[in-house]
């Protein structure tokens, strides 16, 4: 679950571009280099457990709608400009983004964010420690008395730990618990969990109000229906956290 930081500059064309202003088809944005929440798959299109969900939401919602990629770390100012009418990105709903942009209920419940070493000895408190850039992550690294490094893709936190740049890596527990699986024991989680954010949700133009609607009726309907909770186990596992 990411955030950006963000001024309230970006605001200042909110609500002069709409999804509802006209009849049209409805723009999805996405980072595609998060998984398993967004990936590009082998065919060069958007996959993961967003692709699923906005793909679903969008035929209950009764609307047509495509998918475009684009960085994190300008993720909220092309909303804003029009670049696309959604966000859907693994995007944390948090008080600072909500000033800027709106969101819908939220999509994923809130989640935790751990620790990733290659030493159970890995000092998390003090030491260097990688986050993806705009980040609630990186915030919370910022504030915890760790030196943050900050770089502009998950992937390359990760390899910061791999060749001794950072001593530790915090993000999503989702995002980093296949690296630990797969690793043969080279990764591992290290210090405790921490709970950051209400949950991910669509982030939407302030303006856009119907479309919201029309999102928040659709994710109700999922939820009600069991349908969201079979995609969190399918993307995310068996323990994972779901809708009751």
């Amino acid at each position: 679950m990411k955030t950006l930081m963000m001024t309230a500059a970006f605001a200042l064309s909110a609500g002069m571009v709409t999804a509802e202003s006209h009849s049209m088809t409805v723009r999805l944005g996405t980072e595609g280099a998060y998984p398993p929440f967004n990936i590009i798959d082998d065919n060069g299109e958007v996959a993961g457990f967003e692709r699923e969900v906005g793909d679903e939401l969008c035929a209950r919602a009764e609307l047509t709608c495509e998918w475009v990629t684009n960085d994190w770390d300008s993720i909220i100012p092309n909303l804003v400009s029009g670049n696309y009418d959604v966000i859907i990105a693994g995007m944390s709903i948090t008080d600072e983004r909500d000033e800027v942009i709106d969101f819908t209920q939220n999509y994923f419940p809130p989640a935790t964010s751990s620790y990733l070493a290659m030493s159970e000895d890995a000092d998390v408190e003090g030491g260097v420690v990688a986050g993806q850039t705009a980040t609630i992550q990186a915030a919370h690294v910022a504030e915890s008395g760790a030196t943050l490094i900050e770089f502009a893709t998950p992937d390359e936190t990760i390899a910061a730990v791999q060749n001794g740049e950072a001593d530790a890596v915090f993000a999503d527990t989702d995002f980093l618990k296949p690296f630990v699986e797969e690793s043969d024991g080279e990764f591992m989680f290290v210090g405790e969990p921490v709970q950051l954010g209400k949950g991910i949700g669509l982030g939407l133009r302030e303006s856009d109000t119907e479309l919201k609607e029309k999102f928040n009726a659709a994710i109700s309907s999922m939820k009600e229906d069991g349908s969201l909770n079979e995609l969190l186990v399918k993307y995310f596992g068996e323990d994972t956290q779901t809708y009751e």
